[in-house]
Formats: structure tokens, C-alpha cells, sequence
């Protein structure tokens, strides 16, 4: 893999780590996003740093950041913007609205109404924006990542299944170990303010164009046939597990392709191993998965079902 994807993840590892402590593995998740030119929603309790750590990944690409609050009063028009007539030229102009960037963070997305999410469904599928018959374009490093707090339903509206399944991952952010909630704290105590990023000594990716040329790159990894029948095998077995009512559907396998490539990348590689499959099935399937209402009532989870799956399936040599 060309040396500029494995040196731009180091840079934007190296920028963050001055912001965030820990959370290694939601970060790399995040980064397999972008590089593979998906869609992330993160799941978090509260004050677990993810907004922080959207907000430092932006300016640390170069890229435009707009962050919307998800509430049930939300409306479509909210998210995309709307045509206001202008008195003065007699002519309508586009407001647009903060879905007009690089870097989307819907904060809470499952706060809103089914309407009102449904919003984004044109723009992270075709990355445009249909106002009034007319189609919009969006920026190409579009992405929209999207967090929801796991502990609290009330007041929230599930997201559909369709939705669900435009997210390339589902990214869990647990809480920080002993070790690194003592740095946060020193980290305070020394003058840190999560609030005043531009103190913080940020150095930016120097070319604005670097996180496309990595994604041309990263599209290029080659997966050879038996690590692809791998994968196909991984999301098929969802669609026949006994704790399953729906399964995984072929998006999931094109989820587990790309996903793979971006982690090589980021390993340095140009081709994709068993093993780059494996450490994004539970982020690529858990989002994907329907269990079955007695499952659930005996404490399985999507991860459970993954981390089964993969201990059944048969890995190529």
C-alpha cells in the first residue's frame, strides 16, 4: 500500500491522540469510514468524548463540520435547508442547511421522528439532496457520523432497518479504562479544555485532497476469491442462525469488502487477509441483525451471534 495511506493515518492517529485519550479501536473504526467512503453511527453513553472526537477529525482533514441536534421537533427542512423568496429579484434562493458540508454529526439521530430521518437517506446513499424537485449535490468526502446514547429509549424513535442498513459500521464507544480516565484528568488539571480546540497545537493534513487520493488507494486492495467467499460465507450464516429472525443482506457483504480494503490500508497492506475480515465483521453485522424476541430475553446480543458465527466458519489458508 502506497506509503501516503499508512503515513495520513499515522498523522490523523498522532493529531487526535492530542485530544483524545484512549478509545483506539472506535478511532480506527471511524477511519475505516472515511477511507471507505461510508457512514458510521456511534453508540455512546453520554460524556464518552464522541462529539470531541468528530469535531478534532474534521479539522484535522481539512474539512468543513456542521453538527446538527437531533429533537422531536426536528423538521426535513432543518437538515436539507429550503427555497426563500427574495423580494427583492422576485426570485426564490436556496437556503441550504447544515447537510452541506464534509463532516455531518447527527447528534442523537434517534431523538427525531422516522420523517425527519428520513432525510438523510438520499444524501448518504447518493450523497445529494432533493429541495423542491431540484437535486443538490454534496461535497465528496460527505459523511455523515451519526451518535445515539444506549441507555435511554425514552423519547427516542428506533431507526428503520433501511436507515440502519446505510450505515457502513456500527461503532461502540465504551468507557475509557483507569489509566486513561486518570490522563483526561491530569490532562484538565494541566489546562486542557475540550472547549477551546483552537488551542490545542492541531496540525492539519498539509493538502486538502490527501483523504481522496487514500480512498482511490484504498479502492485498489485487492481481496482475492477465497477471502471473498469468506466473507460472503460470514454474512450468510446470519440469515440461518437459530438466534436470528433477519439476517444480513448482500449490502452487508459489500460493507464487509470495503471495510477490509480500508483496514489493510490502514495496515499497510494492498491486498486483504482473513484476518482484516474478521476485525470488522462485529461493526460491519451488529447493526444488521434482527435477533429473535427469545434471544433477546436471554441476554444475546448481535455480538454474540458474530463472535459465534466467526468461531463456525471455516477461515481460507
Amino acid at each position: 500500500m502506497p506509503d501516503s495511506v499508512a503515513s495520513t493515518v499515522a498523522h490523523i492517529r498522532n493529531e487526535l491522540q492530542k485530544v483524545i485519550v484512549g478509545q483506539d479501536d472506535a478511532i480506527e473504526q471511524i477511519l475505516i469510514a472515511l477511507l471507505a467512503e461510508g457512514h458510521a453511527l456511534i453508540e455512546g453513553v453520554p460524556g464518552t468524548a464522541k462529539t470531541l472526537t468528530v469535531k478534532t477529525l474534521a479539522r484535522i482533514i481539512n474539512a468543513t463540520f456542521s453538527r446538527i441536534q437531533f429533537t422531536p421537533d426536528l423538521m426535513p427542512s432543518d437538515i436539507t435547508g429550503t427555497n426563500v423568496f427574495n423580494i427583492a429579484n422576485s426570485n426564490f434562493n436556496l437556503r441550504r442547511g447544515p447537510i452541506f458540508t464534509d463532516i455531518l454529526l447527527a447528534d442523537e439521530i434517534n431523538r427525531t421522528p422516522p420523517k425527519t430521518q428520513a432525510a438523510l437517506l438520499e444524501a448518504m446513499e447518493e450523497r445529494q439532496v432533493t429541495i423542491d424537485g431540484d437535486a443538490y449535490q454534496l461535497s465528496p468526502v460527505f459523511t455523515v457520523l451519526a451518535t445515539e446514547n444506549p441507555i435511554e429509549y425514552e423519547g427516542t424513535y428506533p431507526l428503520p432497518e433501511a436507515q440502519l442498513d446505510r450505515f457502513l459500521l456500527k461503532i461502540i464507544l465504551s468507557y475509557p479504562s483507569e489509566e486513561h480516565e486518570r490522563e483526561v484528568l491530569a490532562r484538565w488539571d494541566a489546562g486542557f479544555n475540550a472547549k477551546r480546540l483552537d488551542q490545542v497545537d492541531i496540525q492539519p493534513l498539509p493538502e486538502p485532497d490527501t483523504l481522496l487520493r487514500c480512498r482511490v488507494a484504498v479502492a485498489r486492495a485487492r481481496m482475492e476469491p477465497g477471502v471473498q467467499h469468506y466473507a460472503v460465507d460470514l454474512v450468510r450464516r446470519t440469515r440461518i442462525h437459530p438466534f436470528i429472525y433477519y439476517g444480513a443482506s448482500p449490502r452487508a457483504s459489500v460493507a464487509l469488502l470495503l471495510c477490509s480494503k480500508a483496514l489493510a490500508a490502514i495496515r499497510d497492506r494492498d491486498f486483504v487477509t482473513p484476518d482484516d475480515v474478521r476485525d470488522v465483521a462485529a461493526p460491519v453485522l451488529r447493526h444488521r441483525l434482527t435477533l429473535r424476541a427469545e434471544a433477546e430475553l436471554d441476554g444475546v446480543t448481535p455480538d454474540t451471534v458474530v463472535s459465534d458465527i466467526l468461531k463456525a466458519a471455516e477461515v481460507p489458508r
